[in-house]
């Protein structure tokens, strides 16, 4: 490759000190919990996040001694090559790390600035996952990693580089903190509004599901309408995108036709939805399974969107398990049929209260939606910006630069 004037490239090894990690052994109680952090792959959510400060695990200083485990200073530069193949982070101190971790140590030579190398790592992750190989758990070898080179400019430009990259993640952390609270907030409004103790407190009365909607049952027939599914916490999504393909086949045409304001159940239990997820349908026409038990509201005095707050809430799950048998169906389901579906309770206030309701916590998570996509837009910012600034295709200025090579 052509290099960028001033640019150098090297193997990784001659600039930085590479280093691993250890097991300590775990039938040693000594071993563990003496306050060193050991980063394992307990933290791989932990990791893509700069830096990385917390630890699940501890290990001791009789651990560290007895083991091939090693203290590394704070500030090296951790990858992962095993499960979670190419996230990385940097030690916010002192820290040891289990074998499935390259290290890499830029103070010892002060040839790489660490930042700069953690973004480019960022960069090359899909290059990583590509040569991570085996059946069970992928990883990658460690001969990948000698032979592994880094172009780079001087320091002093990598420290602008980096920075620059840093206000970018800076901005994307500020959002998503505020996307969390937010949906804290709109999480503790749905529980005063609606939750067990709401309901009771206001007296609203609680009805059969089935008396406020019915079952949606058109087919699709020869219809091209594109087949959705539905995935847990996040709603409908397209086969083509959850799958990489359209996996209807000539089951197409008994798929159910869904169109805007209408429900539909996937009976797939999950970790935050154990007895299933309801998600409504804002806006076109889809298809769906029809083992997914589908419906709408009956008249105009059901408000779709209070009852979409509810379900996203989950607090169709305690009616649901009176009606769910024990254990699933071969096909991964949970064991309910449509007519117990529909005998399940959902509170009842009046048309003006759904509309009210609705409307103020529509407007909390049109909020937070608003915040979702400004985050993916910095995103994609970001990434734009390290594959024109860590190929040297974009140079900082020279002033912005002096002002690190001064400091």
């Amino acid at each position: 490759m052509k290099l960028p004037d001033g640019w150098n490239i090297d193997y990784l090894d001659n600039v930085t000190k590479r280093g691993s990690g250890h097991t300590p052994n775990q039938k040693y109680s000594e071993y563990w919990n003496g306050g060193i952090k050991w980063v394992s792959l307990a933290d791989s959510s932990l990791l893509d996040k700069r830096f990385i400060i917390c630890t699940a695990k501890e290990i001791s200083e009789e651990g560290l001694n007895n083991s091939s485990a090693v203290l590394h200073p704070k500030g090296t530069v951790l990858m992962s090559r095993d499960a979670g193949v190419g996230k990385s982070s940097i030690m916010g101190c002192d820290m040891a790390v289990s074998q499935h971790f390259i290290t890499w140590d830029c103070k010892s030579k002060n040839i790489i600035n660490n930042l700069f190398l953690y973004y480019w790592l960022q960069a090359k992750k899909g290059y990583f996952e590509r040569q991570a190989v085996g059946s069970t758990i992928k990883t990658i070898g460690l001969p990948l990693f000698k032979k592994l080179k880094l172009p780079y400019p001087p320091l002093s430009e990598q420290k602008a580089i980096a920075d620059l990259l840093s206000t970018w993640d800076e901005a994307i952390e500020k959002t998503e903190r505020l996307i969390q609270a937010k949906e804290r907030n709109l999480k503790s409004q749905i529980q005063k509004i609606m939750g067990r103790q709401a309901i009771e407190t206001k007296g609203w009365s609680e009805v059969h599901l089935g008396e406020l909607f019915t079952e949606v049952t058109h087919k699709v027939g020869e219809k091209e309408l594109t087949p959705y599914s539905i995935s847990a916490g996040i709603g409908f999504v397209s086969q083509r995108e959850k799958w990489g393909k359209n996996i209807s086949g000539s089951q197409h045409k008994n798929y159910i036709h869904l169109k805007t304001g209408e429900f539909s159940y996937n009976k797939g239990n999950s970790k935050r939805y154990q007895q299933g997820c309801i998600y409504l349908l804002k806006e076109g026409e889809i298809c769906v399974p029809n083992v997914f038990i589908s419906f709408k509201p009956k008249n105009k005095n059901v408000v779709p969107e209070f009852f979409e707050h509810y379900f996203i809430a989950d607090y169709h799950a305690r009616e649901l398990k009176r009606y769910i048998t024990s254990g699933a169906r071969s096909d991964g389901l949970l064991n309910l049929n449509k007519k117990d579906f529909f005998k399940i309770k959902v509170p009842c206030p009046s048309p003006y209260e759904q509309k009210a309701i609705a409307e103020a916590l529509t407007a909390l998570q049109h909020e937070i939606d608003l915040l979702k996509q400004l985050a993916e837009k910095y995103k994609a910012q970001k990434r734009g910006l390290m594959q024109k600034m860590l190929t040297g295709e974009w140079r900082m200025k020279p002033e912005i630069i002096n002002q690190y090579t001064e400091a």
